[in-house]
């Protein structure tokens, strides 16, 4: 195959990818916490015709050299944790985050996965999940009397409870932070899962060891801007 047909083969593949990656932040741009991806390149290998600074002819040398690129491909894709917008939605157990962090829920084989989606819901038994059925890690059940839940910036939640209970704290969200957010590994759901690139969980109480806020009857939209220049 001639040269520059291969070269200009590997640019179409590499924006194929790009628009692979475009198309998928589109297309969750109303998903809730969700974090829009970015397409990383890089150069192949050169073809080291003239090296710079060789020989022109016995009295000069190049100065610049003759160096012919083989192409380009997308070595990687980057989530970007930029903080997407904040939206009340006057649901009592919706939460945003503001700031660093992530919840954690255990899935149902047992691991434990990590989520920015705070649209929280009680299953048959008073715990709070997810929108997908994930328990918050630590379980927190909510008083079947309970006649409403107050969840704090710090993550203390409290419940009101009938004829006259009275306020019991029933329970405290954590907020886990990364060295590497972009290490974390997607799977859907609005998931992700730490990998060796993120580093470990760190467990902090929400306004601690550099981690964000929450905020009640709020959710954190998707940080994907349909107008930026892509």
């Amino acid at each position: 195959m001639d040269a520059s047909l291969w070269i200009a083969k590997t640019g179409l593949t590499a924006q194929q990818t790009r628009m692979q990656v475009i198309s998928n932040n589109l297309a969750n741009v109303n998903t809730t916490g969700f974090k829009k991806d970015r397409a990383v390149f890089e150069d192949l290998l050169y073809q080291n015709i003239v090296p710079a600074g060789g020989q022109a002819d016995a009295q000069t040398q190049t100065p610049t050299g003759l160096m012919l690129g083989t192409g380009t491909r997308v070595v990687a894709t980057e989530k970007l944790h930029g903080q997407g917008n904040i939206i009340t939605t006057e649901n009592a157990l919706d939460i945003a985050i503001a700031g660093e962090g992530f919840l954690s829920v255990q899935q149902a084989d047992g691991t434990v996965a990590y989520t920015r989606d705070g649209s929280m819901k009680l299953d048959a038994q008073g715990q709070l999940v997810t929108s997908g059925g994930e328990a918050i890690i630590p379980a927190i059940q909510i008083p079947q009397n309970a006649i409403s839940v107050t969840i704090g910036r710090d993550g203390t939640v409290t419940a009101e409870l009938a004829n006259g209970g009275g306020a019991a704290q029933v329970g405290q969200i954590n907020l886990s932070i990364f060295v590497n957010n972009s290490g974390l590994r997607p799977i859907g759901r609005n998931l992700m899962l730490p990998t060796e690139a993120s580093g470990a969980a760190i467990v902090a109480i929400p306004g601690e060891a550099g981690s964000g806020m929450l905020m009640q009857g709020s959710l954190e939209a998707s940080n994907v801007n349909v107008v930026e220049r892509w």
